[in-house]
């Protein structure tokens, strides 16, 4: 019995298994994912050293604490000054709030003779008010002012005079009254002393405007001082940090990343000097409340100490973060040039 034989046209391939499928190809980077990445990576890295700085702040609390100390010393002192300079301006400015102009009579004045002259300046277009101060009036006043009761007493007679006091008509808030309406009050017959209050009241404004450009001088001065303890602190850190900024040089570490944690470094210094000037400000008011609150009860007032408000407190946090922030900046990019890996 014959076998047929397979043809020869007919192919002897072998079995190959089908191909798998090919992946998708992968998306080319784009230059705003890579700005994503980079941010995203910058802000970390903020975000840590932000808060390893303030770790490394307290691995040495009393060091750093009193590093704090004489930076918040050197702020609280031209700004107490400064607001206790605000303090007495603002008392000058409620006593001359009203300009007036004091008129002392003659000592044989009679009452009927000082009523009328009060009621002929009331009259007058440019007076507003006139207020009549008897000479009993005015002694009784000196004795609950100047404490001398017992020897006011032994007077066989009053020699304080009668006295008006003017209130001019004002033509522009925070002027004093015309020269010629005091010339003019001055040459009356029954006046004996006619005196403008305000006059000294305008010394001590000059003054205080003396006293100010001198609270700036001080600060200035001061103000150099926290960039030199800061500049210093700053230095010893770098020092202290000196073979890490190597290493980190050596695998190519910008002067930006390193410069990083001494910044924020001197960023908590500012702040928290700044926090310690702005207790000390604060205590010393507070002590200097109640010795104040008698002094103006004896002239009659209601006077308190103006302390710091929210706006004068974030200026104060915003100076020792600024001085922090330069001070340790100056001292990293100073320091940074010396420091190269072997």
């Amino acid at each position: 019995m014959k076998v047929a034989r397979p043809s020869a046209s007919r192919s002897t391939t072998p079995y190959r298994p089908p191909a798998p499928p090919k992946a998708p190809a992968a998306k080319p980077r784009t230059a705003a994912n890579n700005n994503s990445t980079g941010s995203h990576a910058w802000l970390t890295h903020h975000f840590y050293v932000f808060f390893s700085s303030l770790g490394q702040f307290a691995r040495a609390p009393l060091q750093n604490i009193m590093a704090a100390a004489v930076i918040g010393v050197a702020l609280a002192l031209p700004a107490g000054f400064y607001l206790l300079l605000e303090n007495v301006q603002n008392i000058s400015r409620n006593w001359g709030g009203t300009l007036q102009i004091s008129l002392f009579l003659q000592a044989d004045a009679t009452p009927e003779a000082i009523q009328t002259l009060s009621d002929q300046l009331s009259q007058r277009a440019d007076i507003q008010s006139v207020q009549v101060i008897l000479p009993e009036q005015a002694l009784q006043e000196y004795r609950n002012l100047s404490g001398f009761s017992d020897a006011l007493t032994a007077l066989n007679q009053n020699p304080l005079p009668a006295v008006l006091v003017i209130q001019p008509k004002q033509t522009t808030e925070g002027h004093a009254p015309p020269q010629s309406l005091l010339d003019d009050l001055a040459q009356l017959p029954a006046v004996d002393i006619a005196q403008h209050d305000m006059r000294w009241l305008q010394r001590l404004s000059a003054m205080l405007e003396i006293a100010k450009r001198g609270v700036l001088v001080l600060a200035g001065l001061l103000a150099l001082t926290v960039l030199l303890v800061v500049g210093n602190t700053i230095r010893l850190s770098i020092e202290n940090r000196r073979e890490e900024i190597e290493i980190n040089k050596l695998f190519g570490a910008t002067d930006g990343f390193i410069r990083r944690p001494f910044l924020y470094s001197g960023f908590w210094y500012g702040l928290l000097g700044a926090i310690i000037a702005w207790l000390l400000v604060y205590l010393a008011f507070a002590l200097l409340e109640h010795p104040v609150q008698q002094l103006t009860a004896l002239y009659y007032s209601e006077f308190t100490l103006m302390r710091f408000d929210w706006r004068s407190s974030l200026l104060l946090l915003a100076a020792g973060i600024f001085l922090g922030l330069a001070g340790a900046w100056l001292a990293v990019g100073r320091h940074l040039r010396d420091i190269n890996p072997r």
